[in-house]
């Protein structure tokens, strides 16, 4: 993990003493914790991990998740009451004039602990982090192309699944499974399933709305692998798809293909994103885009980043995207066609292979 810490004081601008990750109970993990120290298990509430620009690094942890946190190649210091914890905190910043923290991820509570163990000037490096985890390692791909095969497969499996008269939720649930039974160790994000008017309701999740021949079937869904997680939408038509069903679906990918074809180094996310956006606006279905086309996924399924108007990111390799553009019409339904992306050196590599073309149930 020295090379990940390196990473990270490599894009530091200030003269730091240290940097601290530090973890509130669930769910305000910081997860740039697991990045740092490549741990896999373990709930790490409460704990802490201080790397310094030596490329060394101390963690605290709870006795609870002392063995798990033995399996990182860093020294551990395990504690029993909240005392010990404050103890260790002003032994570690005893001489320290600056101090790095992960605000975005820093709960109050945890930065009234820091501040209360030194006089040192605390230093809000979040855009670091950010940028530092933009950039994915090989090891790090290795586990999201595990992430994706394990969606990709379920995406295809549930093809034979679906029919008339399921529930959302029946759906979600299969999707969930199958997942596990593929070597994922838990669904990314809450499952999407929906369907006929739901799924023109971006973020819907799975409701008891019984499937209906004629429906649109949005599926939406990750799976998580050694903490890192994949990000997958498949569209279906349930029985024959009508003409604007088609026109619908074949709109969306087209802005889908054409914006994933312009992904390279040096490009600008925005640009990708009008790109997709150009597209379907110059249909009669403008302004049924309605959010930005992808966003950057690893140890988080948002990471900090996207293809979007509002983000100025300069494209380049080893940066993983979604690429997900959509038409969403309140009251009929919506078509999302979403794969997972790396920049390579030359352009991209798509992650997640399921079949993209119409399927008609």
């Amino acid at each position: 993990m020295k090379k990940r810490i390196k990473k990270i004081y490599d894009l530091v601008d200030d003269d730091l003493d240290s940097i601290i990750l530090y973890n509130s109970t669930k769910p305000h993990i910081d997860l740039s914790f697991y990045y740092v120290t490549g741990l896999v298990n373990g709930e790490f509430e409460g704990s802490a991990v201080l790397i310094y620009p030596d490329q060394t690094a101390d963690i605290l942890t709870s006795k609870l998740e002392e063995e798990s946190a033995k399996k990182a190649d860093m020294p551990v210091t395990t504690v029993g009451k909240r005392d010990e914890r404050k103890t260790w905190l002003k032994e570690k910043f005893q001489g320290m004039k600056r101090i790095g923290v992960n605000s975005t991820e820093l709960t109050y509570h945890a930065y009234m602990n820091i501040k209360e163990a030194t006089d040192a000037e605390i230093i809000d490096i979040s855009d670091v982090i950010i940028e530092a985890r933009n950039l994915k390692d090989e090891d790090e791909l290795k586990r999201l192309r595990k992430a994706c095969k394990i969606a990709s497969r379920v995406a295809e499996q549930m093809i034979d699944f679906i029919e008339p008269g399921m529930k959302e939720y029946d759906l979600a649930a299969e999707i969930s499974y199958r997942m596990r039974k593929q070597g994922g160790s838990g669904d990314a994000f809450d499952i999407i399933a929906s369907s006929g008017p739901n799924s023109a309701e971006p973020h819907y999740t799975a409701g008891d709305r019984v499937i209906e021949k004629g429906d649109f079937i949005v599926l939406d869904f990750g799976s998580l692998y050694k903490r890192y997680r994949s990000d997958i939408t498949r569209t279906y038509v349930v029985g024959e798809a009508t003409k604007k069903q088609k026109k619908i679906y074949e709109t969306v990918l087209k802005a889908h293909n054409e914006a994933s074809e312009m992904i390279k180094p040096g490009v600008k996310g925005e640009t990708v994103h009008n790109k997709a956006a150009e597209i379907i606006n110059s249909t009669e279905f403008k302004g049924r885009f309605t959010h930005g086309l992808g966003h950057s996924i690893g140890l988080s399924t948002h990471d900090g980043s996207g293809l979007s108007p509002s983000v100025d990111v300069t494209l380049a390799p080893g940066m993983v995207y979604t690429v997900e553009p959509g038409i969403y019409i309140p009251g009929y339904g919506g078509v999302r066609i979403e794969d997972d992306i790396v920049v390579t050196e030359d352009g991209c590599e798509i992650l997640t292979d399921a079949n993209r073309d119409l399927v008609e149930l």
